[in-house]
């Protein structure tokens, strides 16, 4: 780790650094980071454009093979990148062990996805010629990858949603060159991973352009990523305000081009009457455990909490007050989200339509975020969009209802969600019945009697949701259907066997599961 900007094969300075920050005590880290610029952005973007002509196509081993050796090498660096991390963002060791496990497992999760072909979606109709009044072509359809892809990492999974993320590792197994916009927050992280990538590059004989690392500070570098016309779809992990810069200027390009932009969410989590009669004071401290973990620097903590008056929520309340005053305060990952993280605070603590509940404790650092949990009641929370907007870190609402028609009220006036959730008993079922569909036009994930924060990489899972939480709600940053963002359809009519790839090819030779003529036929 030196500092370098990592284009293909190669390392390089900039004309300008910049420095990492430990955020618990402020401190410079050393080495400086180049800041790369427009220059670095064209030689990288052309590199993966090159790239793609053998990469684009290449096998299903290949693929699977480029993402296994990325998690080899993320392991082979050892303890410096936890150590490194640790510097970086103030996360506890478990915290970042457990991420670094997150990210090779999705690694090899994506592989194993690859290798079995269901993302090609491989599927053929036969030529029918003597077919009246007009005979049938044969057809066969695949799935390519759309091209270069830009990736920017994100400031608080500084391995799992960063350069070899979920959103790289995604790109990679459809067959997408990556460029990485890495975070200013963690550049050293970034690094140590970004040259894991390009030794796995190195190792599995690609060409080089299948992976570029662009560090730096400064919104010039990301435009200029986005702007340039060899990127064919990005992926983005942070602020509202930042993937909708994006959007616009992807927009504007002579050729557009999609954002995938997750950006805001409060999670809403739905208390039902037997549920908090049976178990209030538990609920209490576990809401307050979900909401501070990690300093509430996750897309899915439960930002508002929406239940019925009465005593029981009342229980509620006090349980989290009592567990929120005692929450340890930790440091946040930079200074600017711990600035943003205070003025959301202090603008919810001064608005006249709003009770503080409770606190956390103080800090003895800088940079120390307390928790804060506030209330209010349905008309004063419509009447202002602002207290249903994300305060990014250990924040959260409390929203007293009358009745179930002000609560079904209250869900439809909510933005797009990344989950929602409901605690319930089995006496709650009839009650939650009519909520299971709204929330379903509300969220990506709906989850019953557990907790918004921890996503499972799975196939089922379902990391994304309907704006603002992400640009495009069809799709999901998280689990194997991710691939599908940077995947779009080809049919072939007609064509020479000669002429057909070789997922569509007679013989079947990457041995995929194929759909003929309208059945699933097994590989061969």
């Amino acid at each position: 780790m030196d500092g370098s900007i990592l284009i293909g094969g190669t390392n390089e300075k900039g004309a300008s650094d910049f420095a990492a920050v430990d955020p618990s005590s402020g401190a410079e880290l050393a080495p400086r980071f180049a800041n790369a610029d427009a220059g670095h952005v064209d030689r990288a973007c052309a590199l993966a454009d090159q790239a793609f002509a053998t990469y684009g196509d290449a096998a299903p081993e290949v693929r699977a093979g480029l993402l296994e050796a990325i998690a080899e090498e993320i392991e082979a660096i050892g303890d410096a990148l936890i150590v490194r991390a640790m510097q970086e963002t103030g996360l506890p060791r478990p915290r970042l062990e457990g991420e670094r496990g997150r990210t090779t497992g999705q690694l090899r999760l994506f592989a194993s996805f690859v290798r079995s072909g269901d993302w090609a979606h491989a599927t053929l109709d036969s030529a029918l010629p003597d077919r009246a009044p007009l005979p049938r072509p044969d057809l066969r359809r695949r799935h390519v990858a759309v091209g270069p892809v830009a990736v920017f990492g994100a400031s608080n999974f500084p391995l799992a949603f960063s350069v070899a993320g979920g959103d790289t590792a995604s790109a990679l197994a459809a067959g997408c060159p990556v460029v990485v916009k890495g975070h200013p927050a963690h550049p050293g992280t970034g690094e140590l991973v970004a040259r894991a990538v390009q030794a796995a590059v190195r190792r599995t004989g690609l060409p080089e352009g299948v992976f570029s690392y662009l560090p730096g500070v400064g919104n010039a570098l990301g435009s200029a990523l986005v702007a340039d016309p060899r990127i064919k779809a990005v992926g983005f992990t942070g602020s509202r305000g930042g993937g909708l810069a994006l959007v616009g200027i992807a927009a504007a390009r002579p050729e557009p081009i999609p954002v995938y932009a997750e950006m805001s969410s409060v999670n809403p989590v739905l208390l039902f009457p037997a549920a908090l009669a049976a178990r209030a004071e538990a609920l209490g401290a576990a809401f307050i455990q979900s909401l501070t973990m990690g300093a509430g620097q996750f897309c899915t903590n439960p930002g508002i909490v929406i239940a019925l008056s009465g005593p029981d929520l009342d229980r509620f309340t006090a349980a989290a007050a009592a567990a929120l005053a005692e929450s340890r305060a930790t440091p946040m990952l930079s200074p600017g989200i711990y600035s943003a993280y205070e003025t959301g605070v202090a603008a919810l603590a001064g608005h006249p339509s709003v009770e503080t509940i409770a606190r956390g404790c103080v800090g003895e650092g800088i940079n120390q975020g307390r928790g804060a949990l506030f209330a209010t009641d349905v008309a004063r929370f419509k009447a202002d969009a602002a207290l249903g907007h994300e305060v990014f870190g250990a924040s959260s609402v409390i929203v007293r209802c009358a009745d179930f028609a002000e609560m079904a009220e209250l869900v439809q006036s909510l933005e797009g969600q990344l989950t929602a959730t409901l605690h319930l008993d089995a006496a709650d079922e009839d009650d939650a019945r009519p909520f299971v569909p709204l929330l379903a036009r509300k969220a990506g994930r709906i989850l019953a009697n557990g907790w918004p924060t921890g996503v499972e990489v799975s196939h089922a899972m379902v990391h994304g949701g309907p704006y603002p939480a992400t640009s495009d709600g069809r799709t999901t940053s998280v689990g194997t259907l991710a691939i599908e963002r940077f995947l779009r359809p080809v049919c072939y009519q007609g064509l020479p066997s000669s002429l057909l790839p070789e997922a569509l090819a007679d013989g079947n030779p990457w041995k995929l599961l194929r759909t003929v003529d309208g059945k699933p036929v097994l590989a061969g």
